[in-house]
């Protein structure tokens, strides 16, 4: 239901934008209303479900996120949907974790935890790789307010099973800190909310360069506050470690990269080619279907070669898929082009990201692991909340070669993070 509400709204974003009169940049913020919030609290969530109780965060998290999908649902104007959008993300993020420790909770046995942790894992992909159908499908079925109402049945089935079989959570103590987590909240939105204005209404208006003040004095706010409290939200010193500031870079363009693309595209499926709802969901298919065949193609190579070989390889793909969206169609007009390239992008993203998660949990601590993955996973989100900002604002003028940039902008980040594989994990390779 989290991933699905990341992806499934994408091919919304046109029937949204002629219901409610919706911009370019009122779009990307349904967009980014969820995703912000999503990426700033995932990195205290987990501390906030140690503290509470897994069981009891999840299942508060679970009403607040039907509740809001409600509100998205009955939204009669642009901004209150925004709005609904952020407290969505925002119950995303509490979810995620406790999610996760729910599990963890329940499985006793390491080869059971090992089974049900794969099964919590392959829910999301699935969603992810179905989401562009379903929610074309629901689009035209009911309308783009179906996308959102679909996840009250859904819950109430979670929230009812929940009830009668999640294990009770204890409560542990659990360091917050929040100066960094309100810092880290009003840095990243202040950032979206420049870039999304400034491709609206110029970057030297007086709200943007605000805007991107705040921004900067925010992030210096946080980067002050982890450096000088007890037990800091993000431990500065763990970006000593070449390999975690390689993964979270890398993480961060490959969200990057999909989600932004998965933006533009939507748009342009709709916008430009004139395609219905579910044929635009359909057209994601070469860069979705085949995401979980890559995962698993990647746990196998890496048992036998090494998990560097899957992270290096899946750039070079995905690389090379950005490359071919950006320049094949010219070769190739029309469908045909965008969807051979689709292929190499999604598959080689795929093929990268489970071993990817693998070698960041390798270079910390097992006590730290937590803290690793929130850590991660707020990255990751960041890149996409800040693509979805970016691209859109390239699209602003003229769309084809606004997405075409977009696509270049795309590879030159996977290209980084491709360089630095090579060059961070060389000692694991050999």
């Amino acid at each position: 239901m989290i991933s699905l509400d990341a992806t499934a709204v994408n091919v919304a974003l046109t029937p949204i934008g002629r219901s409610l009169h919706g911009t370019t940049a009122g779009l990307q913020w349904v967009v980014d209303g969820y995703t912000v919030p999503f990426a700033a609290l995932l990195i205290s969530a987990g501390a906030v479900s140690d503290w509470l109780g897994a069981r009891r965060v999840y299942g508060r998290g679970l009403v607040v996120f039907a509740a809001a999908s409600a509100g998205c649902g009955l939204a009669p104007t642009l901004p209150v949907l925004v709005a609904a959008r952020v407290v969505q993300g925002g119950a995303a993020a509490v979810m995620l974790p406790s999610s996760l420790a729910l599990v963890r909770q329940a499985f006793a046995d390491p080869a059971a935890r090992t089974r049900a942790v794969a099964v919590w894992s392959s829910g999301g992909a699935a969603a992810i790789a179905a989401g562009p159908v379903l929610g074309g499908i629901l689009t035209a079925a009911g309308g783009w307010r179906s996308v959102f109402f679909v996840n009250l049945p859904v819950g109430a089935a979670v929230l009812a099973l929940l009830a009668l079989r999640g294990p009770r959570s204890p409560r542990r103590p659990a360091p917050l800190d929040p100066l960094g987590q309100v810092t880290a909240v009003l840095g990243l939105a202040a950032l979206t909310f420049g870039v999304i204005a400034g491709g609206a209404h110029g970057f030297g208006t007086p709200p943007v360069l605000a805007a991107l003040a705040v921004a900067v004095l925010a992030v210096g706010g946080f980067v002050a506050a982890e450096s000088r409290v007890a037990r800091p939200m993000v431990p500065l010193a763990l970006f000593r470690s070449r390999a975690v500031v390689a993964c979270v870079v890398t993480g961060f363009s490959i969200n990057a990269a999909f989600y932004g693309v998965a933006f533009v595209l939507s748009l342009y499926f709709q916008r430009v080619l004139g395609e219905s709802p579910v044929a635009a969901g359909l057209m994601f298919l070469p860069m979705t279907g085949l995401l979980t065949v890559a995962n698993l193609a990647s746990a196998r190579v890496a048992a036998r070669r090494g998990h560097h070989v899957p992270v290096r390889a899946g750039l070079c793909v995905g690389t090379l898929g950005m490359l071919l969206l950006a320049f094949l169609p010219a070769v190739l007009p029309g469908r045909l082009g965008l969807e051979i390239a689709l292929v190499p992008a999604g598959t080689g993203l795929g093929f990268a990201l489970p071993s990817l998660t693998f070698l960041l949990l390798d270079s910390l601590p097992a006590t730290q692991a937590g803290l690793a993955g929130g850590l991660f996973n707020a990255g990751r989100q960041t890149g996409g909340a800040l693509a979805v900002a970016t691209f859109g604002t390239l699209v602003a003028g003229s769309f084809t070669a606004g997405m075409r940039v977009s696509m270049l902008v795309s590879a030159a980040l996977l290209l980084l993070s491709t360089a630095a594989a090579f060059a961070v994990f060389r000692q694991r390779a050999r």
